[in-house]
């Protein structure tokens, strides 16, 4: 994990941001739907969230996971890879992805207006980079 933060540093990479590719017992992923008001809004996307001061990836996972979905997570599987954007304030962000696995699978959203477990054919859903961590998740999955 130091590996990736010292990689973003030496990128000048500005903010750090965690991401969550939780499937259920289906094989289905939880997608989150952004507020049409929102920034990047009507985008489906994947539990995530900005990493906090002191925090350590694995942290800000387990703490953005039950922030925006009510889930907790039990466990932290493969680290998925990343992506690169500018956030709403025009920060340069990476967003590091990890396979996590749910206690329960009752969702309740917080800061998005819907939720889906999408199968494969949803994935089309998501932007591209997102659609690459899936397609990552897939192989590391069979």
């Amino acid at each position: 994990m130091d590996d990736l933060t010292r990689t973003a540093a030496h990128d000048r990479i500005e903010k750090a941001v965690v991401g969550a590719v939780i499937a259920d017992s289906d094989g289905r992923v939880l997608l989150l739907h952004r507020p049409a008001d929102d920034y990047l809004g009507g985008l489906w996307e994947l539990p995530s969230g900005g990493v906090e001061p002191g925090e350590t990836l694995i942290e800000a996972l387990r703490r953005e996971v039950a922030e925006e979905t009510g889930l907790t997570v039990a466990e932290v599987g493969n680290y998925l890879g990343h992506f690169d954007y500018r956030s709403g304030s025009g920060r340069r962000t990476r967003q590091y992805n990890f396979t996590a696995t749910a206690i329960e699978q009752t969702v309740q959203p917080s800061e998005h207006d819907a939720y889906q477990w999408a199968d494969d054919a949803q994935h089309s859903r998501v932007s591209s980079a997102v659609q690459a961590i899936l397609g990552t998740w897939r192989k590391t999955a069979t």
